[in-house]
């Protein structure tokens, strides 16, 4: 990919979601500009159509790699209290909502980090590895007589959706429900998933409480029944000072968990899929030595497709950074996908390099207490799907354009159609 640096500095506005429908190639090439010109560079918020919420008081993007790390490192400076997943301002109860402990700050934040980890034992991982391979083998069953499929909606999204649905024990018949829901969280910005004359607020928060409703009718079965699933692990009562998860605890976690976990691991796929076809090369020589490629094809695989576009945190007091004096309750912007494509961090970044090394990258967030805890999960899932296109289906190819989620929070690929021979390998 070669960026197009036409926009000027002037001319470059990351609010309107009319940035976000540009070519890839020109808002690749603003995102170079402002990491050459301006990497600390102030954005007004604007009133979006539709929207009830206000426009805010305007943010600070950071766009290179090196103050993204900055920022992510120091959570006492940059907060996560007044919301990491949007730019604009939430209610408090929608920060709860949607977000759960991915917009706090220790030391609740810390409580329920730790409360979750008990879902993450050797023991609970051993079942879940079984559970990838299991399930990844079944979703090339599900297409490899069909010659043709759409790589998103049958390839893609279902693993990573049922590993998740397998871990906190929701029964199969609801993972279309789950799938719906989540595209309409994600999709505020999209008007295929809210509706042409909706409101995209109200769209979110209906979905939202319908997948509260679900979890609390888990958490209820739960506590009557415990089975070895997350659900009971969460809601058990503990000896430790963190306690067990309330309900409304565990539904945001739940949200969290089906939007954070299943998006990122879809969309990561689908981009490396289309990049894998893109760069025949890169693919021969994973395939040719899967095994020992798998663990950097991985991590270039997350860097290309910068799945989570952005986090935001709010500054607690004055700071100093890039040169631009910042003040305490200023809003700042990580805009992961420029940190990834930072030439400072990455030589050649716009090379698709499934040998590169180093690779620290920012797709599963910056390091610090909010960085993806389920990123060895994630990376799992990649590696083993990837494993099985290589060996069943050798020969998928992406046929036609990738239709883009408009959003400027998820790079995400909503349909994409691909072929291969019917049948397959079966062994």
């Amino acid at each position: 990919m070669t960026p197009d640096c036409s926009l000027s500095l002037e001319e470059i506005d990351l609010s309107p979601l009319e940035f976000w429908t540009l070519p890839m190639e020109q808002r690749e090439g603003a995102f170079q500009t402002l990491r050459r010109e301006d990497p600390v560079r102030f954005f007004e918020e604007i009133d979006y159509e539709g929207s009830p919420l206000p426009p805010g008081r305007g943010y600070w993007a950071l766009t290179s790699h090196a103050d993204i790390l900055e920022a992510s490192r120091n959570p006492e400076i940059y907060s996560s209290a007044s919301g990491a997943t949007s730019i604009a301002d939430l209610p408090p109860p929608m920060l709860e909502f949607f977000g759960g402990m991915i917009n706090m700050d220790d030391p609740r934040h810390g409580r329920q980090r730790r409360i979750v980890s008990r879902g993450f034992t050797p023991r609970s991982l051993a079942r879940i590895e079984h559970q990838v391979d299991e399930r990844a083998r079944a979703v090339v069953d599900r297409v490899i007589d069909k010659g043709e499929c759409d790589f998103v909606s049958d390839i893609a999204a279902p693993l990573p959706l049922e590993i998740i649905c397998d871990m906190m024990g929701i029964p199969e018949s609801q993972t279309q429900f789950v799938f719906e829901c989540t595209n309409t969280i994600l999709g505020l910005g999209d008007p295929e998933f809210v509706g042409g004359d909706d409101d995209p607020i109200a769209a979110a928060m209906r979905s939202g409480a319908g997948l509260v409703s679900l979890m609390q009718e888990m958490a209820a079965d739960r506590r009557a029944n415990p089975r070895d699933d997350m659900t009971s692990a969460l809601i058990a009562a503990s000896d430790s000072d963190d306690g067990a998860f309330t309900d409304q605890e565990i539904a945001s976690f739940f949200i969290l968990l089906v939007v954070a976990g299943n998006e990122t691991t879809r969309n990561a796929v689908s981009h490396g899929m289309k990049a894998l076809c893109d760069f025949p090369d890169q693919r021969r020589a994973w395939a040719a030595d899967f095994e020992g490629l798998s663990g950097t094809a991985v991590d270039e695989i997350v860097r290309w497709a910068s799945p989570v576009i952005h986090m935001r945190r709010t500054l607690t007091q004055d700071v100093e950074l890039g040169g631009k004096s910042l003040k305490a309750n200023d809003k700042v912007v990580l805009w992961y996908s420029s940190g990834n494509r930072d030439e400072a961090a990455f030589e050649d970044p716009y090379r698709f390099d499934i040998r590169r090394t180093p690779n620290e990258h920012v797709g599963f967030g910056g390091p610090g207490p909010h960085y993806c805890l389920g990123a060895n999960l994630a990376r799992r899932e990649i590696r083993v799907l990837f494993r099985e296109l290589f060996h069943r289906l050798p020969d998928l190819e992406i046929t036609g354009p990738p239709d883009y989620l408009v959003s400027n929070f998820i790079h995400g690929i909503k349909r994409m159609p691909a072929r291969f021979t019917p049948g397959g390998s079966r062994s």
